[in-house]
């Protein structure tokens, strides 16, 4: 199954992409969909639209995982954060993807063991678990991670699912 992981933010949204067949995973891509830091609020999510569209058309995921945001201390940035974020999951979902999404510490204890683990530690385990990545800077390694997180906790929900079906 191809996964698509985001770390969403107005400036940069990191993208990453791997492929999941039982316990193997392997990778397909990462990136970046930039915005000009010039450009109005509604320019830059038009921008960050077309950029996440560009990918799922070239990738054809079959499912997509978000990393959620916390509240940052600037009301202002946060909103605009957020804004940006409802692009991120509007694309995949668009698309016909479900689309998952997982706090930043389980996404780090997923990838590294440790839901504290600085940026280089899910750098290093990233390169660790999906040899030859090339990992286009933080957010791709994040968004990665995000896929990476997804991939492992996607097949528990659907044997929960599984169960709770056989059940009725």
């Amino acid at each position: 199954m191809r996964l698509i992981g985001f770390d969403p933010g107005l400036q940069t949204t990191g993208w990453g992409i791997i492929e999941a067949v039982d316990n193997r995973l392997s990778y397909v891509a990462d990136g970046l969909v930039t915005t000009s830091s010039k450009a109005s609020l509604s320019e830059r999510l038009v921008e960050l639209h077309a950029g996440l569209r560009e990918v799922m058309a070239e990738y054809a995921p079959e499912e997509a995982a978000v990393e959620e945001t916390f509240v940052n201390k600037n009301a202002v940035s946060t909103l605009k954060l957020g804004q940006a974020r409802g692009i991120v999951l509007l694309v995949p979902a668009l698309a016909g993807l479900n689309v998952a999404e997982y706090l930043p510490n389980l996404v780090k204890k997923t990838v590294v063991g440790s839901g504290h683990a600085q940026k280089e530690q899910v750098q290093m385990m990233v390169k660790t678990l999906l040899p030859g990545a090339k990992i286009a800077g933080a957010d791709a390694a994040d968004a990665l991670a995000v896929a990476i997180c997804h991939a492992h906790h996607r097949g528990t929900a659907d044997r929960v699912r599984q169960l709770a079906r056989a059940a009725q």
